[in-house]
């Protein structure tokens, strides 16, 4: 009988709480935003991979359409987020007993700015990196370089989420 007590509070506390808006599965806390404005990230890195730019845009979106409800749009949204990416660089990272790399790291850097129409003290401009090791004996070009991407762009962007509107 207790232990039915205890199951029915919890499932009544939990919908209440699910209900009134107190808990996000995402994480995320849009306050009064409706829209959002994702500008075009420029590939401002002195090493330039052609794809990096549409890739990294799109896949923002993707993350924020995905984990919010709000509505993108081209211009005027209530969050906005605008950037760069600034660093693309590969890096040997271990050597092998000839003096030859082993091991390479491809990191991406990323300039963002945000901004909460509602929120002033939310907003913020900051960079966000992260990397992919690879073996030295692979080119980056096609699937491997698919791959490198999808990890470190996947990272970043959230990232970027969670420090504008998961506040983490």
């Amino acid at each position: 009988m207790k232990k039915a007590l205890y199951i029915i509070g919890f499932t009544l506390l939990t919908s209440i709480s699910i209900g009134c808006g107190i808990y996000s599965f995402t994480g995320g806390d849009t306050g009064k935003a409706k829209t959002l404005q994702i500008d075009f990230f420029r590939n401002n890195a002195s090493l330039i991979e052609p794809s990096l730019s549409q890739k990294f845009t799109q896949d923002f979106r993707d993350l924020f359409l995905r984990q919010t409800n709000l509505s993108l749009v081209s211009s005027d949204g209530d969050l906005h987020f605008e950037g760069e990416i600034t660093g693309y660089r590969i890096t040997p990272m271990s050597a092998t007993a000839q003096q030859t790399a082993a091991q390479n790291r491809l990191t991406v850097t990323v300039n963002v700015r945000y901004f909460n129409k509602f929120i002033d003290k939310d907003n913020f401009e900051k960079s966000f990196s992260f990397y992919y090791d690879y073996p030295a004996d692979t080119q980056l070009i096609g699937s491997p370089l698919e791959t490198a991407f999808t990890e470190i762009i996947e990272r970043i962007t959230q990232d970027i989420f969670n420090a504008s509107v998961a506040k983490w």
